[in-house]
């Protein structure tokens, strides 16, 4: 079969699909667009002529992932939509191995992305926010709900957490006190307690 052949029968979603199959089994290190190519049983150059170089892919799967958070059923209160669209967000990047990363390391001006971002923002302005403010409440919003669920993702099991150790033979006397804050299992109360930080001034 040619590439010709070959990419006539692929559709550039099929090779995101796959793609994001292959994240969730390899995770982001063991992503490339030759194991994509592999997965699918086509040459590399075929998954190369959908997405053209694999820092588009990576853009394409981002936007993918986003694609999942849905926007229907939100709140009629604004800022319980910003609240309710942060939550979807943190479950969509969650539900893919190194989700989060994935979309941290990529920044696609592609459908689904902007349009959870134009809800977003819409949500923020319902809210009675500035154009400038409903604009950086949205990215403080997504830098929050993707570096911590990146976090979560990343983090290790409790028997691998090498802070308590640390802390313990160190000279942290503050980090000592606040160590059962720290716990890396709390990360849902984590969640919630920044988002009331971050939109609290949404009630004010």
């Amino acid at each position: 079969m040619t590439k010709r052949q070959e990419s006539a029968r692929l559709s550039t979603s099929a090779v995101v699909r796959a793609a994001v199959q292959q994240l969730d089994d390899e995770g982001l290190e063991g992503l490339s667009t030759r194991a994509v190519a592999d997965r699918l049983g086509v040459r590399m150059n075929t998954v190369l002529w959908h997405v053209k170089t694999k820092a588009r892919m990576l853009d394409l799967m981002a936007d993918a992932v986003t694609g999942e958070v849905s926007l229907d059923g939100l709140p009629d209160n604004p800022g319980q939509r910003v609240r309710e669209i942060g939550r979807r967000l943190r479950a969509a990047a969650l539900a893919h191995r190194d989700g989060a990363a994935l979309i941290v390391g990529t920044y696609p001006a592609e459908p689904n992305t902007l349009r959870l971002a134009e809800t977003l923002i819409g949500a923020c302005v319902d809210a009675g926010l500035s154009d400038r403010d409903a604009a950086w409440t949205a990215w403080t919003l997504i830098y929050f709900v993707l570096g911590l669920t990146q976090e979560e993702q990343a983090a290790p099991g409790p028997e691998e957490n090498r802070l308590s150790a640390a802390v313990a033979t160190g000279d942290f006397p503050m980090l000592r006190r606040v160590l059962p804050h720290l716990d890396v299992g709390a990360f849902d109360e984590r969640f919630e307690f920044g988002l009331d930080n971050i939109l609290g001034h949404l009630r004010r």
